[in-house]
């Protein structure tokens, strides 16, 4: 009795198949490059600190010290606990930059410009790598492996890639739509609030968008080889292989 051919196996683990696809290889990368609720949260504590406290205060400098103290507080957590610091540090660097703007202007709005000119800035990048050919979500998926271009050898990645980029896009457009009409009229509440609502939730949104777009489809890779130096082997969904019976 013939048997069909077995599916291609992980060379890492003798004896196992692999099922490989597009959507396993981006969201096998992803998981690793992008960082969960936790990460949004951290960064999203700081705003609603320094938002608080100039809405009751109207004291800039104290709302300002406010929101860095909450950061150096998560960071302190995140080294006891011997976690990453990478998103709390992100998010202190926003901080530093946001008080130079609003200090140097005396405004409280202006610590929200550099948020408007970086989700601006990002949406414009974001667009313009899908117009080239060379989304952006190709290089988070390729960075951390050491080929970071092995994805555009196959042409299903990079129009996957793609069309996440642009869901990625989206957001910062729509905080620019929303925040920069709030920030022209110096409301600053609704503008902290914006920010929030429009931060880690909207974020949680875009990547319920992505997962929902890698899990109902399953794209075959155009190359294993590539796909290879792409996933590791936690990353693949190994399955026993079936022995023919006797």
């Amino acid at each position: 009795m013939s048997a069909s051919a077995p599916p291609p196996q992980d060379p890492a683990t003798p004896g196992a198949a692999t099922v490989v696809t597009v959507e396993q290889v981006v969201r096998a990368q992803l998981s690793k490059a992008l960082g969960g609720v936790r990460g949004m949260l951290e960064a999203a504590v700081p705003t609603v600190g320094f938002t608080v406290s100039w809405v009751v205060t109207r004291d800039l400098p104290l709302a300002l010290w406010l929101s860095g103290g909450l950061a150096v507080v998560l960071l302190v957590v995140r080294v006891v606990q011997r976690s990453t610091t990478q998103f709390v540090l992100n998010s202190l660097f926003g901080i530093a930059i946001a008080a130079v703007f609003a200090l140097r202007s005396g405004e409280a709005r202006d610590a929200f410009l550099p948020g408007l000119l970086y989700n601006g800035g990002y949406a414009v990048v974001l667009v313009f790598t899908v117009l080239i050919g060379w989304p952006l979500v190709g290089f988070i998926v390729g960075s951390v492996t050491g080929d970071p271009t092995a994805w555009h050898r196959d042409k299903a990645l990079v129009r996957l890639c793609s069309r996440l980029t642009l869901i990625l896009a989206l957001p910062c457009v729509l905080r620019v739509v929303v925040q920069y009409p709030l920030w022209a009229a110096d409301q600053v509440a609704l503008l902290g609030t914006a920010k929030v609502l429009m931060g880690w939730p909207l974020q949680i949104l875009t990547l319920a968008g992505i997962v929902y777009l890698l899990s109902r489809n399953h794209t075959p890779v155009a190359d294993p080889e590539a796909a290879g130096k792409l996933l590791s082997r936690e990353a693949l969904e190994i399955q026993p292989k079936v022995q023919p019976r006797d």
